[in-house]
């Protein structure tokens, strides 16, 4: 029997009582959604898969995202594999791809090889973040839009000699207005959606009013009480809802660390009015 074990009140679970090498049943996918609905990022543990059964389980979820900047293009696996993260991008608080007309729904991250110590990666509740806004404050966010421009992480990697060419990165992905407040396409929940990685300005405010009010947005989400911090170990898969949740991996590490990761979009029934 499928059992969730939350790992803090707010968010993440781990899961047991399935087996992932197997294919899985309409009821145990069903089961499934709705813990990851519930929980926001599921956790299994010690699940021996190979990269094709990883895939599949992926695709009881969701249709198959090709990530925005992939080396093995042909393969449906991202492989990340560093030894040296800080200040790749993935070391600051962020949804991935909001940049794009349609951002990812979510994400499925494997542990392949881990270093002696370091590696963790922390996750955000923004559905909180959204919550525990003051009444005045969540009115004021659900009227503004905001700017989600990929230029600021392309110029991070740009400067860690990643070979990429920024003005054809830009004609490719231009500016994209989205809502501050984004309504959840299948819980019907607000979740604060602004981001250090992508968001730029928010629409029709002053530059004094951005200066002030987008930082603090930002920042927000950042109470320990919204958080998680996953200690992995070769063998664990966390699977996160990107819609209402952010991600910081802990860029602490000098050895070898190597992940796997599927990326989902959302079903056609499960698009929200964000998405192009």
């Amino acid at each position: 029997m499928i059992e969730f074990h939350p790992v803090t009140k707010h968010i993440g679970a781990e899961v047991t009582g399935v087996d992932l090498r197997k294919p899985l049943s309409q009821e145990e996918v069903a089961t499934l959604r709705a813990g990851w609905l519930r929980h926001l990022v599921l956790f299994f543990r010690d699940t021996q898969i190979d990269d094709e059964q990883h895939l599949q389980f992926a695709l009881n979820f969701g249709t198959l995202n090709h990530p925005a900047f992939k080396k093995d293009a042909g393969s449906p696996i991202h492989v990340l594999d560093q030894t040296a993260p800080k200040g790749e991008g993935a070391d600051e608080w962020h949804s991935d791809n909001t940049f794009e007309p349609t951002p990812p729904m979510g994400s499925l991250l494997r542990c392949v090889m881990m270093p002696s110590v370091g590696g963790d990666t922390c996750w955000a509740n923004t559905y909180l973040a959204y919550e525990t806004l003051s009444p005045s404050i969540q009115r004021l966010c659900d009227e503004l839009t905001a700017v989600h421009d990929i230029t600021m992480s392309m110029k991070k990697a740009i400067a860690k000699g990643h070979p990429f060419d920024l003005a054809e990165i830009q004609a490719k992905w231009p500016p994209i207005e989205r809502p501050v407040v984004r309504v959840h396409a299948e819980t019907g929940r607000k979740a604060l959606f602004v981001n250090r990685a992508s968001t730029t300005r928010l629409v029709g405010l002053t530059d004094r009013e951005n200066e002030a009010l987008l930082p603090f947005l930002i920042d927000h989400i950042r109470s320990p009480e919204y958080q998680l911090r996953l200690r992995w170990r070769p063998g664990t898969l966390a699977f996160w809802d990107n819609r209402p949740t952010q991600h910081y991996a802990v860029a602490d590490y000098t050895e070898r660390r190597r992940m796997h990761r599927v990326t989902i979009n959302a079903f056609p029934e499960h698009i929200d009015q964000i998405s192009g």
